[in-house]
C-alpha cells in the first residue's frame, strides 16, 4: 500500500512547471478592451490625419 503522507513529503514541483509559471505570471498581456481602445485610438488619429491633408 502507499502511503500518502510520506508520498507528500517526498513530492518536489517540477522546476520546468515553476518556470513556466513564471513565465505566464510575468507577461502583461492585452484584454479584448485594450485591443478595443487601441484601435479605436488609431483610427482616430488616421482619421485626424487625413482631414489634416485635405
Amino acid at each position: 500500500m502507499l502511503n500518502f503522507e510520506e508520498e507528500l513529503k517526498k513530492f518536489k514541483p517540477s522546476l520546468e512547471i515553476e518556470d513556466a509559471e513564471e513565465i505566464i505570471y510575468n507577461q502583461d498581456l492585452d484584454d479584448m478592451s485594450d485591443v478595443l481602445v487601441k484601435l479605436l485610438k488609431d483610427a482616430k488619429d488616421e482619421a485626424d490625419s487625413a482631414k489634416r491633408t485635405r
